[in-house]
């Protein structure tokens, strides 16, 4: 996918660069910056590094990755936070789009980032990831090329304090019932859950036993449940399976619903949308948007389906049919797909910044 978040030490990252959150000075820095220079080869990077001399804030140079399985080392030198109002926003900007600019200029098919200012220059985590996040985005609108942000410790990642109370709620409300529904399997009347039974009979009430003391029902004027004796049975199938004119298999396979790239492009023509604009949009890239687009029979996974209906900014009841062409469903069981129905029914369809809730989460990313 065009980018992703992983958890790694990016010393370790197969990508054609790899990107130094680094000092000014040329000097072998701390955190990440040390690592780099273990890695690579401490007194070698140093010479090349000296070559370039004094990198200024928000500014890019490159040296070679040496002993890295990377071709390239792209240093940038990240703001000092001082509480947001001495250009600190800009500057952290300045890294990734100029970072990413090198890269385009070194032909680099694939690029890998930190979290850039974020450990002892003291940038604010959830800030930091917003800023890569909108410049990766905007790079990849013009250019064809592997993002991958990498994370070595989860503490230095952080989503914004709204936006994960808001998800944590909503997966409240809904992944934690749905589980507990499943772990006690209560059955329920009306959608209102059973509760055990006092006469020790049953795990729960079942119908019977909760009419059966007609009395105080009467006084409250609680109308009983339909009995049914034996010589009703026939009316009573009548009244609760009735069916329609039975149809042949030959007319139902005549008669298909439409398929997953059928309803897709569909979709994508009532939209008013251009391929790249959908594909770009989905995390994916072109080749495999070329493959749904000439295959009426393509099959999806079911990251890639979510990730067009939110590139078409569908909303649940539309997302669940367009999955649902592809013999694929949103369960409430399933801490992703909680939060990506959170998403959309919130009207977020930035599929960077889903994915960076995904991995909050320890969840499969999108695309």
């Amino acid at each position: 996918m065009p980018f992703q978040i992983i958890r790694d030490d990016i010393t370790k990252v197969k990508a054609d660069a790899i990107v130094n959150s680094a000092n000014p000075r040329p000097v072998c820095g701390s955190g990440s910056d040390t690592a780099i220079y273990l890695a690579a080869g401490p007194e070698e990077l140093l010479k090349e590094r000296q070559k370039i001399g004094r990198i200024s804030r928000g500014e890019a140079a490159v040296t070679p990755a040496l002993k890295l399985p990377a071709r390239f080392i792209i240093h940038t030198v990240g703001p000092i936070w001082e509480g947001g109002n001495h250009g600190e926003f800009d500057i952290l900007h300045s890294c990734y789009r100029k970072s990413l600019m090198l890269a385009e200029q070194l032909n680099c098919k694939s690029i890998a980032f930190p979290l850039i200012a974020t450990g002892n220059y003291g940038f604010p985590r959830d800030r930091a990831l917003q800023i890569a996040l909108e410049e990766f985005e905007n790079h990849l609108k013009d250019y064809d090329r592997e993002i991958i942000l990498v994370v070595f410790d989860p503490a230095t990642y952080q989503i914004s304090e709204k936006m994960q109370r808001g998800i944590e709620r909503y997966i409240d409300e809904n992944y934690v019932q749905e589980r507990l529904e499943e772990e006690y399997k209560a059955p329920s009347i009306g959608g209102i859950p059973d509760f055990p039974s006092p006469s020790g009979k049953d795990a729960f009430f079942n119908e019977r036993e909760l009419f059966e003391d007609a009395a105080p029902m009467e006084a409250a004027n609680v109308p009983r449940p339909p009995q049914y004796s034996a010589s009703s049975k026939p009316e009573r199938r009548r009244l609760f399976s009735r069916r329609g004119k039975k149809k042949s298999l030959e007319y139902a396979m005549d008669h298909l619903d439409e398929t997953f790239q059928q309803r897709l492009l569909r979709m994508i023509d009532e939209k008013g949308m251009a391929d790249p604009e959908v594909y770009k949009k989905a995390n994916l890239d072109r080749k495999l948007f070329s493959k749904i687009r000439c295959n009426k029979d393509y099959v999806p996974k079911k990251k890639t389906a979510l990730a067009l209906a939110l590139a078409l900014q569908l909303n649940l009841d539309d997302t669940k049919d367009l999955l649902g062409s592809a013999g694929l469903a949103l369960s409430n069981s399933n801490k992703a797909d909680v939060i990506i129905s959170f998403c959309i029914e919130n009207e977020i369809y930035d599929i960077f910044e889903i994915n960076a809730l995904l991995f909050q989460y320890e969840q499969p990313l999108l695309g």
